[in-house]
Order: C-alpha cells, then structure tokens, then sequence
C-alpha cells in the first residue's frame, strides 16, 4: 500500500492528481493488450492545437518479441528498474501538420506541448486503471529513430514504463529510498495573478 499522507493540495483536487507517481520498483505483473490499449486511448484523447494530434505511440510488453528492443533503447540507469515493468511506450509528435481549409503543410510549432498532455492523460489513466506509468528522458534518441523506423518529421520525446507498483527491495540499495511520491512545490510559488513573479 502506498502511502500519500506526504501529499496534500491546497486546494481542492480530484484524489487521482495526488495518487498519481512515477514508482521504479514494479511487480512482475503482465499487462493484457486490452489493458495497454485502454490507456493509449486515454491518451487519445487529450487536446491539441487545430485538434492536430501530433501523438504517436510505439508499444511492447513484457514477453512480446519487440520488449527487448524497445528495452535496449533505455540507458542503463533507466533499463536497470524498467526490465521488470510490464509494458515500454515511446511517445512521438510529429512536427508539421495541415490546418483545417489548407492544402500546405506547416511546422507544428506546439507539438512537443500538445504530445506531453496526451502523456498526462496517459499517467492518469493508468492510475485510475490500476498501473502506474514512469516518464523518462533517459534514452537514446538517435537509436530510437533507427530502431523504431521514426521518419524524419516525427520528434522523439519521452519513453514511459508501465507496470503495478512492486516491492522496493527489487531495487537497487540507492534507489530504494526515494521510492515513495514525491511533494510539490506549493502552488503560490508557481502561479501568479496578473504579472510574473520570481
């Protein structure tokens, strides 16, 4: 059981926003294709700018042919912890788009934006599915785009390992202790009424 008494809002929050984190210790569970594809939806379905849906999603499970390729794109650090998650997406946006009555196509100057609130959507439903999904920037870009056949107009943003939360002591020693959600910073320092403030 995970404890969130370390996680309070200041203001009223749907509870899935605080029961939401990124664990690394993950349990050996498998995740069916039903139950992956459930979460891609979610993902689906976030906002874009033009409603152009510059995400794209490459996806393995534990145990298919294509895990350990997408495995072997993570560095070492990350592959260390997300060999036991049950399922490895790498999240794509591509980087030009037609606008609605154009026969031009046009840089896509917010797709990197609009592909990280389908991440979000992505991370919640997979709380509320039961999983939990771990964001990481922690692999090779340039391997990602040779291994995975990304054509040139697609950028290459995150990868995220999904499985079920899992004994910590699976870990190695130095990680084991910042297992747990972490805080946030208080929201008056992050948002300001009329003007910036640092």
């Amino acid at each position: 059981m995970t404890n969130f008494a370390a996680r309070t809002a200041d203001h009223p929050i749907a509870p899935q926003f605080i029961q939401r984190w990124s664990p690394r210790a993950f349990a050996s569970d498998q995740i069916s294709e039903a139950e992956l594809l459930t979460i891609l939806e979610a993902a689906r379905w976030a906002p874009s700018s033009y409603n152009s849906q510059p995400w794209r999603f490459v996806f393995a499970r534990r145990g298919t042919p294509h895990w350990n390729n997408l495995l072997g794109l993570l560095n070492d650090f990350n592959r260390s912890w997300a060999e036991g998650a049950s399922a490895l997406v790498i999240v794509l946006s591509k980087t030009t788009f037609t606008p609605p009555g154009s026969a031009n196509t046009h840089p896509a100057p917010y797709h990197s934006f609009d592909a990280g609130s389908s991440w979000a959507y992505l991370a919640l439903q997979a709380g509320l599915s039961g999983w939990h999904a771990h964001g990481m920037a922690g692999f090779d870009k340039e391997k990602t785009r040779s291994v995975l056949g990304v054509p040139a107009d697609y950028a290459i943003e995150i990868a995220v390992a999904i499985g079920k939360v899992g004994d910590k002591a699976l870990l190695p020693e130095s990680l084991q202790a910042g297992e747990a959600p972490s805080p946030r910073q208080p929201l008056s320092t992050l948002a300001f009424e009329g003007a910036f403030k640092a």
